[in-house]
């Protein structure tokens, strides 16, 4: 019997076409498109489309400990003893310390979807960069870029 379950980026897929709905809808209210948003709209959506991707592909092989890894995954984010908001934010800052880029795009995306501030995400990275030291100063200058990446698609 093949288990049926929904992987992480599922919420991603929904985000994706809504990306394609305001990509339409920038089109249609005739506001200029410099290349900058360009760019900024480019980033989010292909670290997304990529992520479906390679995952429909790992998906597509059926391996049973491997889907039961990224079930594991998905459930533990759900609310439980912590809420979801703290789950994520406890993401972020052991993604930032391991130093893992597509692992820090992640939970900004699913902490700017539960809607967590900005100032929220500049104590976590106080305390990623804390807890992780001098080195995890790149990965802050880049999940700061994809931050604001996401809100410039908001």
């Amino acid at each position: 019997m093949v288990e049926k379950f929904y992987h992480p980026l599922f919420f991603f897929r929904v985000l994706t076409v809504f990306l394609l709905h305001l990509q339409r809808k920038i089109f249609e209210t005739n506001q200029p498109i410099t290349n900058q948003r360009i760019a900024i709209m480019s980033k989010v959506q292909e670290f997304n489309d990529y992520r479906m991707r390679m995952n429909d592909k790992m998906f597509a092989q059926n391996h049973k400990q491997l889907n039961r890894f990224f079930r594991l995954d998905t459930d533990t984010y759900k609310d439980g003893a912590l809420d979801v908001k703290t789950k994520e934010l406890m993401g972020l800052v052991a993604s930032m310390v391991l130093r893992c880029d597509d692992c820090i795009a992640y939970h900004l995306g699913a902490c700017f979807e539960i809607g967590i501030t900005k100032e929220e995400i500049f104590d976590v990275f106080m305390v990623a960069n804390l807890v992780g030291g001098s080195i995890v100063i790149p990965h802050t200058r880049r999940a700061l870029e994809y931050w604001e990446a996401l809100e410039a698609e908001a």
